[in-house]
């Protein structure tokens, strides 16, 4: 005699940003999720298509878990983004502690949320060659938050820090990025080369006079020099843009 698998069935509901990822008839609503055998809930939310790095807390029948819980069927499931904002200090959080120092990797298709987020003074690494497992390995290795508009990257289960780019104007995603990390506070524009993600040194101009146009040498005195690159900055019509683009984050 034949065994056919035992279908179950969950309900879940997906809260705030993590309504992104559903389909339309999904969205900030209770649905049902059919499944065979016992899969992690952690499987269970990625084969519905939300990213374990968006997630801070699991509620089963309003009980914490992690992301291992063993699915049996029947359950109500709550699941909420990593930046929620509600008491959830006696729950389990599943992300580990949050980046001391915040820094980024980003996809190859970001380069010039890359460059934005370096001229604000963020470390932020980026290379148009950068596979996934670069990606992976280098946030892993040194701690930072990946920024990426492909959502397969999120599907190595190493990744801990990590947020989906909704946004494909690069103005919109840099405003994403701050509003979602709550990053206003901490700018440090003009220390870090937008080029090449290198810190900037003070230089006396008479080094480099025959590196810049004879007006500016006449006109300006203060200079950095990327100690990477060696690019040249200044106070030139580049500062005055930066610093509107600060004004407009703080205050949008």
């Amino acid at each position: 005699m034949d065994h056919f698998p035992i279908t179950r069935t969950a309900f879940f509901r997906f809260y705030e940003e993590l309504n992104d990822f559903l389909q339309e008839e999904q969205r900030k609503t209770t649905f049902s999720y059919e499944f065979i055998g016992t899969p992690s809930v952690k499987d269970s939310i990625e084969a519905i298509g939300v990213p374990h790095t968006e997630i801070d807390v699991i509620l089963i029948n309003g009980e914490s878990v992690d992301f291992d819980y063993r699915m049996q069927g029947g359950e109500y499931i709550s699941v909420y983004p990593v930046f929620e904002s509600f008491d959830i200090i006696s729950l389990v959080h599943l992300r580990s502690k949050p980046l001391r120092e915040i820094r980024f990797v980003v996809d190859v298709n970001l380069g010039k949320l890359a460059r934005k987020l370096r001229l604000l003074g963020f470390d932020t690494m980026y290379n148009n060659n950068f596979k996934d497992e670069e990606i992976v390995k280098l946030s892993l290795k040194e701690r930072r938050i990946i920024l990426t508009r492909d959502k397969g990257i999120f599907k190595y289960r190493a990744v801990t820090h990590g947020y989906w780019i909704r946004n494909n104007d690069p103005k919109k995603q840099l405003t994403e990025v701050v509003k979602r990390m709550q990053l206003e506070n901490s700018f440090e524009p003009f220390i870090r080369c937008s080029n090449c993600n290198e810190l900037l040194n003070p230089i006396d101009k008479e080094l480099i006079k025959d590196r810049l146009p004879k007006l500016t040498f006449l006109y300006v005195d203060d200079f950095m020099e990327c100690k990477g690159c060696r690019k040249i900055y200044w106070k030139g019509s580049h500062y005055e843009q930066i610093c509107k683009l600060i004004d407009e984050l703080k205050v949008g």
